[in-house]
């Protein structure tokens, strides 16, 4: 990590990291010799972790290892792993996805590990799939769809206008957090007490607002957040009869109890938030029944490697899968990989989250890769096609993205 913005924007003018656009001789065929050779990690406005895996073969992997307000922490965690990857085959993923989590036990899981490894996951599989020439869609087993349906997640404070902009992109879901979503409209100051009947009412008030500006023909899903089995329920009855596509409620361990809990006395389908990571932090809430949908990240949960088998282990149980992201078009890009394949998938989300930073004014849709990538994700009829290109698909504008890199994180 201890590249300074200087020698970065240097090493990108002078081609230090233009590996990935340099011509790297076609795929890779099985039994050559292809080796890891640096994973590079480096800091993008406005809260982004980014991570390039280096090769021999000039072929560069992307990831995105992104944890929000702690990407100093996961950047060190990558450079901890890297120690056991440098000089192997990128290709072995598996054996490399094993070898991370299980490398130094009892310490294994939780947020940063788990990103850490999400996003050197995430850049083996670029590679994989640069070297076999093939998208990474084919390497997972092909598509069981030819386009992923994306739901918009409304900002606290975008007005009607935006929200219109979205439904005319063809966004037929969308999901707001009641509690601080204002309508578009001046918030009363003071706000009545949280919790309060007064309070409700005027959260109640604002949904209702953003029900009449999308209609009863789109999906409205509501972000509860945390809080204590009251504190949800006071929300959820507050809001249940703006008809939801789901209420997504965070908890962990103990909290699990709460959402089975509030599970059984709705009849809409509860979701899970992205702060649970791996499998086996997915199954207490499969056993318990404590959401009908799951929502991991491939940013957190453990790569596109884990949110396979999260999917595989939740369609068992018949619940279905939202992946989480709220991040840039790489968390993306490695999603739909995931999304093209799992029969239940649900949606995927999709944010300008974090834009609202005064430092990223101006800088509109980066979740789609504008100002990122060379060539955007397009939104047709409130999807996405499925990339053609190998691996993740994308490729980064270096000249562009050179702009948005500093030296240390960005506070949200």
């Amino acid at each position: 990590m201890g590249m300074r913005r200087r020698e970065l924007l240097g090493g990108l003018l002078a081609g230090g990291l233009a590996a990935q656009t340099r011509p790297a001789g076609g795929p890779v065929g099985p039994k050559e010799r292809l080796t890891i050779t640096k994973l590079e990690t480096f800091y993008v406005r406005p809260r982004w972790l980014f991570l390039k895996v280096h090769t021999d073969a000039g072929m560069v992997g992307l990831g995105e290892p992104t944890l929000e307000g702690r990407e100093q922490t996961v950047a060190a965690a990558v450079d901890e792993f890297s120690r056991a990857l440098v000089g192997k085959d990128p290709r072995n993923v598996l054996e490399h996805w094993q070898t991370m989590y299980r490398g130094a036990p009892p310490y294994r899981g939780g947020p940063v590990l788990s990103s850490a490894l999400s996003g050197i996951d995430q850049a083996l599989w670029d590679i994989t799939g640069k070297a076999a020439g093939v998208p990474v869609w084919k390497l997972l087993g092909g598509p069981v769809r030819t386009s992923i349906k994306l739901y918009w997640d409304v900002l606290p404070g975008d007005p009607p206008e935006r929200v219109t902009e979205r439904m005319e992109q063809g966004f037929t879901a969308f999901k707001i957090a009641p509690m601080e979503y204002a309508g578009g409209n001046a918030r009363r100051k003071p706000l009545p007490p949280r919790g309060t009947p007064a309070y409700l009412d005027v959260v109640a008030e604002n949904v209702g607002d953003l029900r009449a500006v999308i209609g009863k023909e789109r999906d409205l899903a509501f972000h509860i957040g945390d809080g204590t089995y009251r504190t949800c329920m006071d929300f959820v009855r507050a809001i249940e009869r703006y008809e939801p596509m789901f209420f997504e409620i965070h908890g962990q361990n103990y909290e699990y109890d709460v959402m089975a809990d509030i599970a059984r006395q709705t009849r809409v389908p509860i979701a899970t938030g992205e702060d649970v990571y791996t499998k086996w932090g997915f199954r207490p809430i499969l056993m318990k029944n404590a959401a009908s949908i799951l929502q991991p990240d491939c940013s957190h949960a453990g790569g596109i490697t884990e949110v396979m088998r999260i999917a595989a282990m939740a369609d068992a149980f018949d619940v279905q899968i939202a992946p989480h992201n709220p991040l840039s078009a790489i968390d993306l890009a490695a999603a739909v990989q995931v999304a093209a394949c799992v029969p239940n998938f649900f949606a995927l989300e999709t944010s300008d989250r974090g834009i609202g930073h005064p430092k990223m004014r101006g800088w509109v849709d980066s979740w789609r890769g504008v100002d990122i990538l060379k060539e955007p994700f397009v939104v047709k009829n409130g999807s996405l096609d499925l990339p053609q290109k190998p691996g993740l698909g994308i490729e980064l504008d270096e000249n562009a993205l050179a702009k948005h890199v500093t030296d240390v994180p960005q506070d949200r």
